[in-house]
């Protein structure tokens, strides 16, 4: 089979050197007979910007690298990811939850020992438990509110076990439970990271998803959402993350260690794909 890979970067900052070598594995997966897609996601219109947009495509030509047009720009297809949502909804897994941050900590600190997971206390479900009619009311009365996954309901309609393959961990049970009624749209952001990036790696085919290994929980639930949407499922490498001899993470906020930087101290694309070859 063909492989398709992506490298699918935010334009929230300037490209690192952990970017550069994300990259350059997934085209070198590819290889010469596969495909290799730049995909951008900025579904976050308010940390995005147009000039580090412009930067990503510069410094990835820049290394070298090619990729097949159109790129696809997240922030043109949100009707796609409504589509997704109302597929959802239809199945009765999503739910409007009107509480705020404050609403949920002070929920949470009541309970005493609310339970945790990947992106710390699980939400403790104050709006699954709403009417109909109160949702309407609410909705009707203009209060703002996020569309939640019933995760107990969604786990009871696949019925079954679910696994996927991550090239470096093997073989994985999926475990989506651990994150709770996950939220999968927001008024200011009307989709999330999780519905988008499912929708897109199987609208475009992907075979292997690069990513870093601070996402590796969130396959859990893509693969619970792969399932549900009837979407295919693709192999996962999930990358260690870069640091630096301080032993942080290489972050975008770094700007000594961006590309645009190594460039502009004189480093050539050659020396920037030597040292993204040792990790």
């Amino acid at each position: 089979m063909t492989a398709i890979t992506r490298f699918a970067p935010s334009p929230t900052g300037y490209l690192h050197l952990g970017h550069a070598a994300s990259a350059l594995f997934s085209m070198k997966q590819a290889g010469p007979h596969g495909r290799f897609l730049l995909r951008i996601e900025d579904i976050d219109q308010t940390r995005c910007r147009p000039e580090y947009l412009h930067a990503i495509f510069e410094d990835l030509a820049w290394l070298g690298l090619r990729w097949e047009e159109p790129v696809r720009v997240q922030s043109e297809h949100f009707a796609d990811y409504q589509a997704v949502l109302d597929r959802l909804t239809e199945m009765g897994l999503l739910y409007p939850c009107f509480c705020t941050r404050k609403d949920i900590q002070a929920e949470i600190e009541r309970i005493g020992n609310a339970p945790h997971g990947p992106d710390g206390a699980l939400y403790p479900g104050t709006c699954r438990h709403c009417s109909v009619q109160e949702r309407s009311d609410r909705i009707a009365a203009g209060e703002s509110f996020a569309l939640r996954l019933d995760m107990d309901g969604a786990i009871k309609r696949v019925g079954r076990e679910l696994v996927w393959f991550d090239r470096a961990a093997g073989r994985q049970i999926a475990t989506p439970e651990i994150f709770g009624d996950v939220v999968l749209a927001r008024k200011d952001t009307p989709t999330s990271y999780h519905v988008s990036v499912t929708h897109d790696d199987h609208l475009q085919g992907i075979s292997l998803v690069t990513r870093g290994q601070d996402l590796f929980f969130a396959s859990h639930l893509h693969r619970l959402l792969q399932e549900l949407l009837g979407y295919d499922v693709p192999e996962y490498h999930h990358h260690g993350l870069l640091t630096g001899p301080d032993g942080k993470r290489f972050a975008k906020r770094d700007k000594s260690k961006t590309l645009r930087s190594m460039r502009e101290d004189g480093m050539s694309p050659d020396d920037v794909r030597l040292l993204a070859d040792q990790f």
